[in-house]
């Protein structure tokens, strides 16, 4: 019997990385709006790539940005901070700090590969709006698993909803003693690759000074943990003692969390990439937030995410690792690459051949099909990009996989 115990971790909209990772989000969300309202074509649509950087007193953005519309930066800034509950109480007053910005035009060597993928090879103009070459280098990861009911690992979709649910009653005032920055850590003992039962569960969260590291605890045991706790167990059919006397329960370990945010440490856009994918079981290429739809990262990652999610949900395997490959300025990924762990009832090699057969992999076909420039970012800049049962996102759907079962054929044989 294989027996181990992995853990993941995530952490609200107020940790500084998060605030980075929301603010650089607004702001492609600002520019895809305005792309929107002015009817733009597809290759008319902002180019955004824009990194945070959050400090004591102040936000430094740097990057590109190409776009015909104008985003009023600054105020963009101040609001999301705004809007995550930052203020003079908490020791980042977003009406006073420092707001700098560094951003330049993308650099058209790069722009070319993005609109031109055919014209730079010298091959046959294609007359389409939606052909996008790949805008950088890259491989891109896609997991998904049977553990949950979103084929999602449980310890990072557990870590995601008590980090959740610690903002929601922040939000709510249901605790309204609470601060914006908090994070979560979930440790989960496995058997034959199967959840038993939770070892541990860290959470910390910023708090006023004077109160009662007790009645906290106790405020956090039942406000957060156990309600988050009830509905896990419950919807992902757990035993019963999955959560028990043999669960260890860390709340703010020091025993004191009054000062965070960015007054306390500094925060960059894409620092929490494990956070917003799979808590540690698959990732490869860049952060998401900042970055428009052409941009691979992205993109690509969310195919991935799709392709796993579609053959777990058809069967095909207990597990699945995915991996996508992109070259710039070339439409179609180099390689697929799937790895199901030795839980496939066919074999990969074949799978991936359905997968090229089933499915458009081009920048610009992903964008389609997903509908990515009508996304709204910037909720996705916490709490992780998959598995969100609160957004309606296009790649977290399962239409592919009644494909899947007829290609090989098996519809009737795979409930």
């Amino acid at each position: 019997m294989k027996e181990y115990v992995f853990t993941s971790e995530s952490v609200t909209e107020g940790h500084p990385d998060k605030v980075a990772d929301r603010i650089s989000d607004a702001i492609l969300d600002a520019y895809l709006k305005e792309d929107r309202k002015n009817n733009r074509k597809p290759k008319e649509f902002s180019r955004v790539a824009v990194e945070t950087i959050v400090f004591t007193g102040g936000c430094l953005l740097v990057g590109q940005v190409t776009s015909k519309s104008f985003v009023n930066i600054p105020l963009i800034v101040r609001q999301t901070i705004k809007d995550i509950g930052y203020n003079i109480e908490w020791g980042y007053d977003p009406e006073y700090i420092a707001v700098i910005t560094s951003i330049d035009p993308q650099s058209p060597d790069i722009s070319v590969g993005v609109e031109k993928p055919a014209e730079i090879r010298g091959k046959d103009v294609v007359n389409d709006d939606w052909h996008f070459g790949a805008g950088d280098q890259g491989m891109m990861f896609g997991f998904a698993c049977d553990e949950t009911a979103e084929l999602m690992p449980a310890p990072i979709l557990l870590a995601h909803r008590l980090a959740y649910r610690l903002a929601q009653v922040r939000k709510q005032k249901i605790l309204d003693y609470l601060g914006p920055d908090g994070k979560t850590q979930v440790s989960i003992y496995y058997q034959d690759s199967k959840p038993v039962f939770l070892k541990d569960i860290v959470l910390s969260t910023q708090h006023k000074d004077g109160k009662s590291y007790e009645d906290l605890r106790r405020d956090i045991l039942e406000t957060v943990i156990q309600p988050v706790l009830n509905e896990f167990i419950e919807e992902n059919n757990l035993n019963k003692d999955f959560f028990s006397n043999k669960t260890n329960i860390h709340i703010n370990p020091t025993g004191k969390f009054v000062i965070g945010g960015p007054r306390a440490d500094s925060g960059l856009t894409g620092r929490k990439v494990i956070v917003d994918t799979y808590g540690g079981y698959a990732h490869g290429g860049g952060s998401f937030s900042g970055k428009d739809p052409t941009k691979v990262d992205r993109t690509g990652a969310y195919m991935a995410r799709y392709i796993a999610k579609n053959i777990v949900k058809a069967n095909l395997a207990k597990k699945v690792e995915v991996q996508l490959a992109y070259v710039i300025g070339e439409e179609k990924p180099v390689s697929i690459y799937i790895n199901t762990f030795n839980t496939s009832i066919i074999e990969e090699s074949e799978i991936i051949k359905a997968i090229e057969k089933l499915c458009d992999l081009t920048p610009g076909g992903i964008i389609r099909n997903f509908d990515l420039f009508n996304v709204e970012y910037t909720p996705l800049s916490s709490y992780g990009h998959f598995g969100r049962k609160d957004l309606n996102l296009s790649w977290e759907k399962t239409d592919l996989s009644e494909k899947l079962k007829d290609f090989f054929s098996i519809k009737n044989n795979v409930k």
